[in-house]
Formats: structure tokens, C-alpha cells, sequence
């Protein structure tokens, strides 16, 4: 018997960054989606533990000791004794430290699995404290639905969003989130300014409210490790102005800690039409067109 899962791509329709804890940790505020873009992890249960990788993003999954699902899968493991693990086979399409979660979804996915495989519900608490334990990313993709993320990532609340066509663009340039969050340079204790403002917001829009209500609502907002992140890699500001000039376009931003931008469009149509036109000039990126939700 093999399960499936497939690991979507998080979006941060919005990032922003509260403060540093004492212990070093960052408190954030965030509105998340999900892409119809996605790694396919599959799972043979049996007595070994192992994972082989293809797909065009194969080469970038790094050692098998350090990737998060077997990262995931072994602290599972050490929660739950005599758990059913098994062989992971992972069909890598999405692009690694990107800011979408790539990761982060195919070891939610691979705790999706495990759970199938043990008669375990996903949202045991053994399983829910595994997410959190193995990344902060983790525990959205576990839930893989629009809502808004809080604390270091831990605190969820599920939100009716409409579908928002999309392109996604990623000018295949890893960024790595502790560089981005160094640049950002909170010290330990330090609000960064405005956070006041933030936690007094007014909140997203209510259930059934229209895709113009929602874009305004995200235009409102920001994502704050933006500019740490331009320091870092300028190449994003290149892709936010090639996205910002597409016919159509609503709204784009960076999602998480980069380098993927986003843009979000009224119709598939002219999504596409962006896409298509962004391949041409910049054969070298990767580039997606669909819908987020």
C-alpha cells in the first residue's frame, strides 16, 4: 500500500515582524495561503525509515540526514513508540530556501502520511507538537489552509479567502531565513517600530467578503523582511519591479524571507499572460501561474 500527500506552496500574503524574544526567537503576524504548485511526497509503510528523491529539484534537496522529513518522521517516531514508518519517495518540483515553504510542506505532508499510516488523527497533539518542534513553517503546512499565523508560528486561525490568481517568481537564488532575520537586526527584547500599530489592526476581512475587499485589505499590509531580505540578495528587487510592470497586476510582494515574489492578478487570464511574458525575458527563473487560496 502507498499513501500520497502533496505539499503545497505557503504564500505570505503579508509578513510582519512583532519583535525579538529574549530567547532569540522572533514573534510575527502573518497571512498565508496556498499555492496549486506542489511537491508529491509518497509513503510505502514498512519497519525502515528511508526517502529517495527525483523531480526536477532533486539535486537541491541536500543530505538525507538533514532533510525534514526524515527529520519529522524520526522525532515522530521517538513521540509515538511503535509507529509504522516506512519509505518516502519525495518528487521535488518547488524551489528550496525560496520562502515558500517547500520544506516546510513535505514534512508537513510526511506527518500527514505517518498519521495515515497509524490510524493517528492530524491534529493529535504528539503529531501538532512535532510540527512545531521541527520548524516554524511546519505547523500551516500541516493544516495547508488560508489563515493567519502568529507567534513564532504556532498560533493558527483559519480564514475564508477568496481564490486569488496568481504568478509566482523565484530567480532561483537561495536566501536564507537567519541571514534575512540578521539583516532585519532585532537584538534580543527589541519591538521593531510600529508593532503597537500592528496589534491593534483591524483584522482581515469577514467570511464571504469580496476579492476587491481582501485586495485592499493585503495592500494595506506589508511584509517586513522585505527590505532585510533586498540587502541580502538585491536580485528580489528585480523580480518585484519585472511583476510590478505585467499587465493587469493587482499587487506583488515577497513572500516570507524570499527570494520568491508574488503577484496577484483579477483574472487567470491575465496571470497567464504575465507568466508567459516573464519566462521570455527571464528564461532562468522559475515561474508560476495559477491560484492561491
Amino acid at each position: 500500500m502507498t499513501l500520497t500527500e502533496t505539499a503545497r506552496a505557503k504564500v505570505n500574503l503579508t509578513l510582519r515582524v512583532l519583535g525579538r524574544r529574549p530567547d532569540g526567537y522572533h514573534d510575527i503576524e502573518s497571512l498565508v495561503v496556498f499555492a496549486d504548485c506542489a511537491d508529491t511526497l509518497t509513503l510505502t509503510p514498512g519497519p525502515e525509515l528511508g526517502l529517495a528523491t527525483g523531480g526536477p529539484g532533486a539535486q537541491d534537496c541536500g543530505e538525507m540526514a538533514d532533510n525534514l522529513v526524515i527529520r519529522a518522521a524520526l522525532l515522530l517516531g521517538e513521540r509515538i513508540p511503535g509507529l509504522t514508518l516506512g519509505h518516502f519517495t519525495l518528487d521535488k518540483h518547488l524551489p528550496v530556501a525560496a520562502g515558500i515553504g517547500g520544506g516546510s510542506a513535505d514534512a508537513a505532508a510526511a506527518l500527514r502520511l505517518l498519521a495515515r499510516a497509524n490510524g493517528i488523527a492530524i491534529d493529535d497533539p504528539r503529531v501538532v507538537s512535532v510540527a512545531r518542534d521541527t520548524g516554524a513553517d511546519i505547523p500551516v503546512c500541516l493544516a495547508s489552509r488560508a489563515c493567519t499565523m502568529t507567534g513564532v508560528g504556532e498560533n493558527l486561525s483559519m480564514l475564508d479567502v477568496p481564490s486569488m490568481p496568481c504568478v509566482m517568481v523565484n530567480p532561483r537564488v537561495g536566501v536564507a531565513t537567519k541571514d534575512v532575520f540578521t539583516a532585519l537586526g532585532l537584538g534580543k527584547g527589541e519591538l521593531l517600530a510600529g508593532a503597537g500599530d500592528i496589534m491593534l489592526s483591524r483584522g482581515w476581512p469577514a467570511d464571504g467578503a469580496s476579492f476587491d475587499a481582501w485586495i485592499e485589505a493585503i495592500g494595506a499590509g506589508t511584509n517586513d523582511l522585505e527590505a532585510p531580505a533586498l540587502k541580502v540578495e538585491p536580485v528580489i528587487d528585480v523580480v518585484l519591479s519585472t511583476l510590478r510592470a505585467t499587465q493587469g497586476v493587482q499587487l506583488a510582494r515577497m513572500s516570507g524571507s524570499g527570494a520568491t515574489c508574488f503577484a496577484i492578478y483579477e483574472t487567470i487570464g491575465d496571470a497567464g499572460q504575465a507568466a508567459k511574458a516573464i519566462s521570455q525575458t527571464h528564461p532562468g527563473w522559475w515561474v508560476h501561474a495559477g491560484v492561491l487560496s
